[in-house]
């Protein structure tokens, strides 16, 4: 039990697929499986649950959740994945995660902390635009507002454009995010902003945007499999650009396989009944020191197969969950 981690989905949210439904996704939950073993030794069974409905979805995660020491969410459309890791998390003592949100947050907030060290800029006074508001982009709003960024400086965009206070229609986390601000459309927004966040659609970025960008702009175009905006039009656009991508074909790749073997070795291994902010924050951290003396626009965070990766980030999160008193052991 205590090395045995599930990797539950119903498949309505599968990287690059959608809503392909729980026997579709099974291979991607293989894989997933896979991961977790070759990246930190955790043993893994993989488990489709066939419902959209959350309250059976927590309940089935409830009833077979003696037989694990951790859960990994997986491929859960928003903005149901947020209540359900919240119940589960608030009902259950062991570690529970929502991989899709929180390990795109930890690796991508690793490269801003970085991207920043080469820039020089203040993580407290960057402007930052998010674009799209779906469980990564919120989970990662989140986690760049714990390390630093103040909620003014940073506009969020939907579909249908920022989410600005007043809007109609805004479901409770996308409330969270609503700001005061004249701007309405993606391309008014990113004027003077410091940072872009994508985590929406391929070829939504132009160059001309990056070019209305602050000095040294930082671009995050996370879709995946097509970025916002493609490698060569990206490092055209400008010359002081720090541009990162989710492909392993590019400089930069932000792979959760970064995060999430290590986080769980870590957990498990101080017997954590949670996967708490510190624990998060201590990961991003871990991942971001790795880079050290060799940080350069073209390197802001560890390859995905840098074998340093997994130990220094369970290290972290061990030390981190001993601080903030979830760890039993």
């Amino acid at each position: 039990k205590s090395n045995l981690v599930a990797v539950i989905s119903n498949g309505t949210a599968v990287l690059g697929l959608g809503d392909i439904g729980a026997l579709s996704g099974k291979p991607v939950m293989e894989g997933k499986g896979l991961l977790f073993k070759i990246f930190a030794d955790i043993d893994v069974f993989d488990i489709e649950v066939d419902t959209k409905d959350v309250d059976k979805f927590i309940e089935t995660v409830k009833m077979i959740a003696p037989t694990f020491g951790g859960i990994n969410l997986e491929d859960i459309k928003a903005p149901e994945c947020f209540e359900i890791e919240r119940r589960l998390k608030e009902e259950l003592d062991i570690p529970v995660m929502h991989d899709d949100q929180h390990g795109t947050a930890i690796i991508s907030a690793a490269g801003l902390l970085n991207a920043l060290e080469i820039n020089g800029k203040k993580i407290d006074s960057i402007r930052v635009v998010v674009n799209g508001a779906g469980a990564a982009a919120i989970s990662c709003a989140r986690l760049y507002k714990a390390l630093g960024v103040k909620k003014e400086n940073m506009l969020m965009c939907d579909s249908k454009g920022v989410i600005y206070t007043g809007r109609a229609g805004l479901n409770a986390e996308k409330e969270e995010f609503a700001v005061e601000t004249s701007a309405r459309t993606l391309p008014e927004a990113l004027v003077g902003a410091d940072m872009f966040l994508g985590l929406s659609v391929a070829d939504i970025l132009t160059e001309e945007m990056i070019q209305s960008m602050a000095k040294d702009p930082i671009v995050f175009a996370l879709a995946n499999p097509n970025p916002e905006i493609g490698y060569d039009k990206a490092i055209h656009s400008r010359p002081d650009i720090i541009f990162a991508t989710g492909r392993s074909d590019y400089p930069n790749q932000i792979n959760n396989v970064l995060a999430f073997p290590g986080i769980f070795r870590g957990a498990f291994d101080v017997r954590a009944s949670d996967i708490n902010e510190e624990m998060k924050v201590a990961a991003a951290e871990a991942l971001a020191g790795l880079v050290g003396d060799e940080l350069s626009e073209d390197y802001i965070i560890p390859a995905a197969f840098d074998p340093r990766v997994g130990p220094a980030v369970a290290k972290a999160v061990a030390e981190a969950a001993r601080r903030s008193g979830v760890a039993r052991i």
